[in-house]
């Protein structure tokens, strides 16, 4: 990977964990549908950048 990518990759990844300690931090309560949107958020983001950037780099 080269310095772009992993740059982005950084940005990104920052700015899922700012939304999720928002999300966090200004719910009522935390329950299962606030934990589930989180790790569905992840999934969502993160498995595509996996697959394009890190799969094919055999």
């Amino acid at each position: 990977m080269n310095a772009s990518v992993i740059i982005r990759f950084g940005f990104i990844l920052v700015l899922w964990l700012v939304l999720c300690y928002l999300l966090l931090t200004r719910s009522a309560k935390i329950d299962f549908m606030v934990i589930f949107t989180i790790i569905a958020s992840g999934i969502v983001i993160f498995v595509p950048l996996y697959k394009k950037y890190m799969r094919g780099k055999k």
